[in-house]
């Protein structure tokens, strides 16, 4: 059975990433992989300790990066390891 290969690139990327150690570059690509490239323009992020904080420009990228956040979280540990990144947290971009 052929699958689409929208469903065999998670897997590949999450196999190619497995084993390099996690880099500000790196989890700047699984970011806009997990959230698209929308989303990844308009915010910020960094992982401390297993955080990711993201930057957002405002209340209403708030709710909606919340609102996805078990989605995103999910993609991200498939990504970079379950152990890479624990937590999400939301910040507004400071102005």
């Amino acid at each position: 059975m052929m699958r689409p290969l929208t469903h065999a690139l998670p897997g590949a990327l999450a196999a190619l990433l497995r084993g390099v150690p996690v880099s500000d570059g790196m989890v700047d690509f699984a970011w806009t992989v997990a959230v698209g490239a929308a989303v990844q323009r308009v915010t910020s992020v960094r992982l401390e300790q297993r955080v990711l904080i993201v930057e957002v420009p405002d209340q209403n990228w708030d709710r909606e990066i919340t609102r996805s956040k078990p989605v995103i979280l999910a993609r991200l540990q498939t990504l970079l390891g379950r152990d890479a990144v624990a937590e999400i947290q939301i910040r507004k971009h400071p102005r």
